[in-house]
């Protein structure tokens, strides 16, 4: 797994494309973190398509970061854009509940860019033959 620290200030080329902004606090080589990167790319692959950014975040490295951003337990999955920030804690392996928890579900379904499926089923805008 790689992992590292990664600048707070990265900015997406096209920031009006984007879906959110996600932050996953890990621990490098850790069963967890790893499930938990493993499921977030799924997720972002499979439902997010490219419409958020994502860092991952070892705090090993840069415990800073994890200090500043209040990261009690790990894996941490922060929601940084757009506000409330949220959190998901745990290894992401429940898609809806991450989507709930982040508060993305009506975000998704409303976001006509997106025609992807979630666990089998498109979404109620996406075409027949779009979906995966």
């Amino acid at each position: 797994m790689k992992t590292g620290s990664v600048s707070k200030t990265g900015k997406a080329k096209n920031p009006s494309h984007k879906i959110c902004d996600l932050d996953l606090y890990v621990i490098d080589g850790t069963l967890k973190s790893v499930t938990a990167v493993t499921n977030l790319t799924r997720i972002c692959h499979e439902v997010l398509g490219d419409k958020c950014r994502v860092a991952v975040i070892d705090i090993e490295k840069t415990p800073r970061l994890a200090k500043e951003g209040e990261i009690v337990a790990i894996p941490t999955l922060v929601k940084t854009f757009p506000l409330p920030m949220r959190r998901v804690i745990g290894d992401l392996s429940n898609t809806e509940r991450v989507l709930a928890g982040l508060g993305l579900h009506p975000m998704i379904k409303n976001d006509a860019g997106i025609t992807r499926q979630l666990h089998g089923r498109p979404y109620p805008h996406a075409q027949s033959g779009q979906g995966n």
